[in-house]
């Protein structure tokens, strides 16, 4: 492919609608636009209002409250309490020290997984709690044992958003649309927006 049409693709690519992107269908790009995320060059221009670090695993009884942190831990009991608003309280354990998550929007299908002795990785903001530290809503997945916990290998970013659109959303879209440069017009596919001369510098 010679330089201008490469350049006629990339244009042509740049400028189309984001809803052209696999897993973006006519709500999501509706809540996509309330981003002001129209094109695919909107999606790449979104950028994020900060990093998370979760490339370690914490240790529950290093935490403090305020930290963000990755951790492991096993499943020791989960239970309903109800009140003012019903929550699924989940006591974990990693041997240094205990910790709950609180689930107020929850299925029966979810309280399900929060079997005694499955092992969950867990990422969320420590908050103080009556019997030891919690995360409320974390987000969290089951793993095999202790020893299956997976770190990031970088800075994981957060996004600005909208209802209907989640972070692992977002993030999976922006990827997507790299991954999809890429692959049309291979690794140098995206432009250097500085000037020459400011390269050079």
């Amino acid at each position: 492919m010679n330089e201008v049409t490469e350049e006629a693709a990339l244009a042509a690519y740049w400028e189309a609608p984001v809803a052209t992107l696999r897993g973006v269908g006519a709500k999501m790009a509706e809540r996509l636009a309330r981003l002001n995320i129209v094109t695919v060059q909107d999606l790449l221009f979104h950028l994020p209002s900060r990093y998370q670090d979760r490339t370690r695993v914490s240790a529950i009884g290093a935490l403090r409250v305020g930290d963000e942190a990755l951790i492991r831990g096993e499943v020791l009991l989960a239970e309903v309490r109800y009140g003012r608003r019903p929550a699924l309280l989940v006591r974990i354990n990693d041997g240094t020290g205990a910790l709950t998550l609180r689930l107020f929007h929850f299925t029966a299908q979810q309280r399900d997984q929060f079997t005694p002795g499955a092992w969950l990785q867990c990422f969320g903001e420590v908050r103080p709690g009556a019997a030891t530290p919690e995360m409320v809503h974390p987000e969290y997945r089951r793993i095999a044992d202790r020893e299956a916990a997976v770190a990031e290998t970088h800075l994981t970013a957060v996004y600005p958003v909208t209802e209907g659109v989640r972070q692992a959303s977002l993030r999976m879209l922006i990827a997507r649309a790299l991954d999809r440069l890429a692959a049309d017009d291979g690794e140098d596919a995206l432009p250097d927006w500085l000037p020459a001369g400011a390269r050079r510098d």
